[in-house]
């Protein structure tokens, strides 16, 4: 790779929301990026839709392009005249523009000026995702359609794993040569051991003669929880003492809620609903175990990092980008398929204690010394400022 020797450098990024008021990995990634960026020495603008005014302390300039509110069309149109506006007034050319998302990016490709080198941040494949949750055939390929239009636009990608790499290579025909392999980070002055497992569950006021299983997800279909719980009901007749927790929510609520029922796990399961970021990481402290049970497209998964960080291991399915995050640390804690008698044999393993857990200790020092944000925010920064080829 061509050694980056700018000291300093203004970026400009487009992401999708802000992170602090509209959850998800997307943001939470590009909320931790850009903060990275701008800490030592870049001057870094985020672009997006629902951003509030740039606050006094921040070393990020915030621009709001539209509000979540608006109808999709009115908001498109809006990004196109308020980025149209901002670039026109900007004094300095940017060195380097980073976009994260391929809708919000359309509308703005034409005023981006075209010496400065464009790197596309790959999240995800979103026509593929959507074709997986349900939408329609037409839906499926305009959105195929304006993925295509801005990625033949980029210079270079930064995927967060091979598994995503693959899919950017072959369903896009996006070259080996401008994909980069970056994975995500994690901060560890957030997410650490502060508490005792026991004084975690006495603050989330969570039983602490159970064998708790955690996983924050959001509640749709190719996240895996309707699985997880059928995996919970084999292993509950052998080890009753299991009790997962699950934070978060999601069109499949109502369903997943009645599975419960079904099955007869009351006394097993609990929904948590959403979990503010001063609660999630006392909840990875007070599980026994975290588990990832995504059933496709999981380009890297920041919670097996979180999780980590806060000294909790992670079981998770031979999905997408996860594997690479545990094979060099826990590979027995990936399970051989993403079905739920894969995930039960599993986790009857770890209850059985022929599978032994990692120390709280180990997994943080694994986390925070090969996922650290200023680590990884070192080496985004150097593909984003490469030349243009």
């Amino acid at each position: 790779m061509t050694k980056v020797k700018q000291d300093t450098a203004n970026i400009l990024c487009l992401g999708l929301g802000w992170f602090p008021t509209k959850p998800g990995g997307l943001e939470r990634y590009v909320y931790e990026l850009v903060r990275c960026l701008a800490v030592d020495r870049d001057k870094v603008e985020l672009c997006g839709v629902g951003l509030p005014e740039t606050p006094a302390d921040s070393s990020v300039e915030l621009i709001n392009l539209a509000e979540p509110e608006d109808r999709i069309w009115q908001r498109i149109g809006l990004i196109r005249a308020n980025f149209q506006k901002f670039i026109r007034e900007k004094k300095t050319k940017p060195d380097a523009i980073n976009l994260h998302f391929a809708l919000y990016s359309l509308p703005i490709l034409q005023f981006l000026p075209p010496e400065v080198p464009i790197t596309f941040s790959f999240h995800g494949p979103w026509s593929l995702e959507s074709e997986k949750e349900g939408s329609n055939k037409l839906s499926v390929l305009v959105k195929y359609w304006l993925e295509q239009i801005v990625y033949q636009r980029c210079d270079r990608f930064i995927v967060l794993s091979k598994a995503f790499g693959t899919i950017l290579h072959e369903r896009h025909r996006i070259p080996w040569s401008k994909i980069h392999v970056i994975p995500g980070g994690v901060d560890p002055t957030q997410f650490q051991i502060s508490l005792s497992r026991t004084q975690a569950r006495e603050q989330l006021g969570w039983q602490t003669d159970r064998f708790i299983l955690f996983t924050p997800r959001r509640l749709v279909q190719r996240m895996g929880i309707d699985v997880l719980l059928n995996a919970i009901a084999a292993v509950k007749l052998q080890y009753p003492q299991v009790w997962l927790a699950i934070a978060g929510k999601g069109p499949q609520q109502v369903y997943l809620e009645q599975q419960v029922l079904e099955l007869g796990l009351e006394n097993h399961v609990k929904f948590l609903g959403y979990l503010p970021d001063n609660q999630l990481d006392v909840a990875y402290q007070a599980a026994d175990l975290t588990i990832m049970p995504s059933q496709s497209f999981e380009g890297f998964g920041l919670v097996l990092l979180e999780s980590l960080a806060c000294g909790t291991p992670v079981l998770c399915t031979p999905i997408g980008g996860m594997p690479e995050v545990l094979t060099s640390f826990s590979p027995e804690l990936i399970t051989t398929s993403a079905d739920a008698e894969a995930i039960a044999t599993c986790l009857k393993s770890v209850l059985s204690k022929n599978i032994s857990l990692r120390t709280r200790e180990s997994c943080q020092e694994y986390a925070s010394t090969n996922f650290n944000w200023t680590k990884i925010t070192s080496q985004v920064r150097q593909v984003l400022l490469l030349p243009r080829v």
